[in-house]
């Protein structure tokens, strides 16, 4: 039996699809290619670090960075109180978010878009720190996990994210059609809002659980005990101490000291990213489905 002859494409349809994967490669490779080399050098020796021997593969294998950082005993408790601020802070952000999000997408909700665009106005003008301070300071959270927790529990983008969500799958209809029946509107929320948005939620809990991990600033400010510091303000004083060591030494033991500072970055950069590339590969496709659902509104 002959064969179905196979129809072949277009010698233009084949450069341009040549010009798109020629473009998407070079994009992958710009990509990729700092991270590779942010890993390759957190194992590599200090020198070979400090001279810039380093380009893609790890050049004398060495785990003094990864050492260095373990011996201090605030790594472990810096990643304890990451980890309890990341889900603590997402759990908090997340409920609120939508708490807030989904009365907004209701056209039956009284002075909605009066709300709506004071909210929006807060994405361009906000008080300052000094005035955030001291609201801050008034509420009690001054050296407190609160401080951490509430003052930004809720962004704006996500809001409008869930909102236009909300308005483009959870129908009028459906609402009324549960009122008919007797349900309540927490009911409703609970019951059939919440298991049609696992997208979103899922968005939601990548982006707010992804900045809580990589805030540091809020920490700096508002916290003064170091069992309090999360892991980004731990590895920051690390860098700092590793940078400007006190006391005379001797020229081998400054070069040393130096080449070991250098190395410590990039084991840093390393413990501090692991956690949230361990997580996203679980949660890529609903964060791609509920980013491309939240964005168009039907």
């Amino acid at each position: 039996m002959a064969k179905a002859a196979k129809i072949k494409e277009p010698l233009s349809d084949r450069l341009f699809l040549g010009v798109v994967y020629t473009v998407l490669i070079l994009i992958m490779v710009v990509v990729m290619y700092p991270l590779i080399y942010i890993i390759s050098s957190s194992f590599s020796s200090p020198a070979a670090v400090a001279s810039g021997k380093v380009w893609l593969w790890p050049v004398e294998f060495s785990l003094k960075g990864y050492a260095g950082l373990l011996h201090n005993p605030q790594i472990l408790t810096g990643y304890g109180n990451s980890i309890f601020y990341t889900v603590a802070g997402t759990l908090i952000s997340v409920t609120l978010t939508i708490l807030l999000a989904y009365p907004l997408s209701r056209k039956s909700f009284s002075g909605g878009r009066t709300l709506m665009m004071f909210i929006t106005f807060t994405m361009l003008f906000n008080g300052g720190l000094i005035p955030t301070y001291m609201v801050v300071k008034e509420l009690g959270f001054i050296d407190t996990r609160w401080a951490l927790l509430i003052p930004n529990a809720i962004w704006v983008w996500q809001v409008i994210i869930a909102r236009t969500f909300f308005q483009s799958s959870i129908p009028d209809e459906l609402a009324e059609a549960s009122e008919i029946d007797g349900a309540s509107d927490a009911r409703f929320v609970w019951s059939i809002v919440l298991p049609l948005s696992k997208p979103v939620i899922a968005v939601l809990m990548l982006m707010y659980a992804v900045g809580q991990w990589n805030a540091y600033f809020d920490a700096l400010i508002y916290l003064k005990s170091d069992n309090l510091y999360p892991l980004q303000l731990v590895l920051r004083s690390i860098i700092i101490l590793n940078n400007n060591a006190a006391g005379p030494m001797d020229a081998m033991k400054l070069v040393e000291r130096q080449q070991l500072a250098e190395l410590l970055k990039y084991s840093l950069i390393v413990v501090s990213t692991l956690p949230v590339l361990i997580i996203y590969p679980f949660v890529q496709r609903h964060f791609v489905q509920g980013m491309l659902i939240g964005s168009v509104k039907g």
